[in-house]
Order: structure tokens, then sequence, then C-alpha cells
């Protein structure tokens, strides 16, 4: 196995990626065996099997580039990663009939999601930054350029417009400020507008937080700058107000997919349909599921996007609770070994960028499995490795590729 080890860089990271991914490559099978067989679906697995092959060239690539080559590239990556974002809005197509344009750049043959590139140039500029300071974030004026750093991509993102995907910036922003040594009191005032945009829809709850808030800021008067606690009360306070108008901007397939994550029983047969299947199909998967491609759902064709966002749904209904609690274990394992790496690592930067890659992948993780049992709202984010997708598993496998360049660095 010495040929393994010399080619994986970190044997047990890689085995653990391996492992999703060909799991994965079956479920997709699973996903196409119907009743009433759809060509489209039928052959996913074909298809992500070839993917996996390029995936597993460019991990090859990446781990044989010099980590101060991927160092000194930052910055020009970054760049390219908000061009090509820029670029997705000017010429790219839609995903779907529900999403607006924007989100694919067709080139002849090959077809690909410039978010996910914008992903990995995000936690490559964010890092570069973070790591040329001396020291730690020390108060909340110095989060300002690390905020706009992912806030730009993440606005782009959000233009597009794609939600989901928009979320994986913020895990990044807030993994790679925890890493680098930013206080946890001033993370939660940089995402205390996020919160406050979200309690604002009652009236009753987001008032008692707000003065809950001021109060804070008053007592904390002598560890903040008058303009620091200024800026974080004022935020709020426009966080709420704008609540309307951004609800209003939303599009409908947007506003419905709120509405049934409060209440699934509000359009059962529309809205509510994708939530209400997956639950079903997870809670009948009982203790030990219906068996490999026996799911009653997935094979009548109930479950939507089963080769994709809800994947994890046909884990649960034919693997049952075992099933999924192996895979959540697992991916537990993927997030704990990169905690690992980041620790040994003497490097800042590739520090930075390890937890930059866990912010990722626990956002998917917790927002593709959270959506398929009812705890978010349905946002159309894929699970790492599981999910079909060609450039989301090359993008995955890039990140596996960094993360053991990275934790050869001294």
């Amino acid at each position: 196995m010495t040929w393994y080890r010399r080619w994986a860089g970190d044997p047990q990271l890689v085995a653990i990626c391996l492992l999703l991914s060909v799991f994965g490559i079956a479920m997709i099978y699973s996903a196409g065996v119907l009743n009433v067989p759809s060509p489209v679906v039928e052959r996913a697995w074909q298809r992500q099997m070839m993917w996996l092959g390029v995936a597993l060239v460019g991990f090859t690539i990446v781990t044989r580039i010099p980590g101060r080559w991927i160092e000194w590239g930052a910055v020009p990556a970054y760049l390219v990663g908000l061009v090509v974002l820029a670029a997705a809005l000017l010429v790219g197509t839609g995903a779907g009939p529900a999403e607006s344009v924007g989100r694919w750049i067709n080139l002849g043959p090959i077809r690909f999601q410039p978010s996910e590139v914008a992903k990995l140039a995000a936690i490559l500029g964010l890092a570069r930054y973070l790591a040329s300071r001396e020291e730690p974030p020390a108060n909340l004026r110095e989060l300002v350029v690390p905020a706009l750093l992912v806030g730009v991509p993440l606005g782009l993102v959000v233009l597009q417009p794609d939600l989901g995907t928009a979320l994986a910036f913020v895990g990044v922003l807030f993994a790679v400020l925890y890493w680098a040594g930013t206080p946890p009191l001033y993370l939660f005032l940089l995402a205390s507008p996020g919160l406050a945009l979200i309690l604002s829809f009652d009236t009753r709850v987001w008032s008692a937080y707000f003065l809950a808030l001021v109060a804070g800021v008053y007592l904390l008067r002598f560890r903040l700058y008058l303009v620091e606690s200024a800026a974080v009360v004022l935020a709020n306070l426009a966080a709420g107000t704008i609540a309307l108008p951004v609800w209003n901007s939303l599009a409908d397939y947007q506003k419905n997919r709120l509405l049934v994550f409060l209440d699934p029983g509000m359009d059962p047969r529309g809205a509510g349909w994708n939530l209400i299947q997956s639950k079903v199909a997870i809670g009948s998967g009982g203790l030990f599921g219906k068996g490999f491609t026996q799911g009653t759902q997935k094979r009548l064709d109930f479950l939507p996007e089963q080769h994709t966002d809800f994947i994890f749904s046909v884990v649960g209904e034919e693997l049952g609770f075992v099933g999924v609690t192996v895979v959540i274990a697992v991916f537990g394992w993927l997030l704990l070994r990169l905690v690992q790496l980041a620790e040994r690592t003497t490097d800042p930067f590739a520090g930075l960028v390890l937890f930059g890659i866990l912010g990722v992948w626990l956002v998917h993780i917790f927002i593709n499995v959270g959506m398929t049992v009812g705890i978010v709202p349905i946002t159309g984010i894929p699970l790492p490795f599981l999910s079909y997708g060609g450039t989301f598993l090359v993008t995955c496998w890039a990140l596996v590729g960094l993360a053991v360049r990275m934790a050869r660095e001294e």
C-alpha cells in the first residue's frame, strides 16, 4: 500500500472521501431504479462514475502543486472567481424552470457551475488575507475586510439567484474567522444582523431581541468603540426594517419554500410536496430500511430530485435509521479529520484553508440533511460526495486535494 500512501498524501482523509463517493454512486444507481424507467436518472450513476475519474485526476494534480504556489496564487484565484461569477450573470443559463438565469456557463460540451469555483476562490482569498496579519482580529473594524472578501462573491451568487449556495460562503467566513482567533463575541455581533432579519418576521420576538441587543451593547461599551456599537445597533435595526421588502423581492418559489417549511400541509400537492414525500420516505425506512433499490417512494417516483438534492431521503428509505446514522457518522469523521489536520500544521495559511473547507462542507451537510427532514427550509443544496453532479463532485475532490496539500505545509 506504499503507492496509495504516496498518491493520497493523507490516507485517512482520502479513504473517507473515496468511501463516500463510491457509496454515493451506489445510491445514485438505486435512485434510477424506478417502476417506470427514466433514461436521465437511470444512467446518472454511469455519468457520476465518469466524473469521479475526472475528479481523482484533478485531486492528483492539486496535491502536486507546491503549497507556496497556492498561497501566492490565492489573490489571482479570488479575482478569477469574481470574474466567473460576474460572467455567469451575463451569459449564464438557468438550472431549471424555477430558477433565474446565471447559474451555469456552457463551454461547448462542458457545462459548469461558477459558484462552485467561487467557493474555492473565496477560501483562498480570505485565508491569504488573514494569514498576512500578525495578530488575529481584535475588534469589529478589523472584520470589515474579511466580511467584504466573502460578501462580494456571496452577493453575486444571491443575484443568480442561488440562496442555498450563498450560505456556504457564510460558513467559510465564520469558520476561517474562528480559526484565525476572532473572539466569539465579535463573531456573534457580526452575525447579529442576519439573526435580526430572521426574527423580524415576528414583531414581538424581534422587539425583544433588539432590546436585549441594545442592552448588551451598552454593557459592552468599554470593549467596543462607539462607532462599532452604533454600527451594530443600526445594522440590526436596518435588518428588521428591510425584512418586508426582502420578502417581497423573493421569487414565488422561494416564498413557497419558506411557507411550506412552516406548514407543509398548506399546499401538499404543490410547494409542500417535496418536503412531505421526503419525510414519508425517511420515516418509512424504519430501523433497517426497505432494502437497497427497494424504496417505495423512490420506485414510484414520488421523491423529487432523488438522485441530487434528496439523495439522503433515498438512503433513509432503503437503509433506515442505521444507514443514515452510519452516513452521518462518516461525515462527522470527515470533519473531525480536517480539524486534526488544521491542528497539526504550523503554517497559518494552511490552517485557515483547512477550516474554510470545513466550513463549506459543514453548511452543505447540515442544510441538505436538515431540509430532507424538515428542520430547515428547502434550498436545493447538494450533499457532498453523495449527490449527483459533475461540477460539485470535481470541486469536492479539488478541496480534498487542497486539504491534503495544506496538511503537508510547515
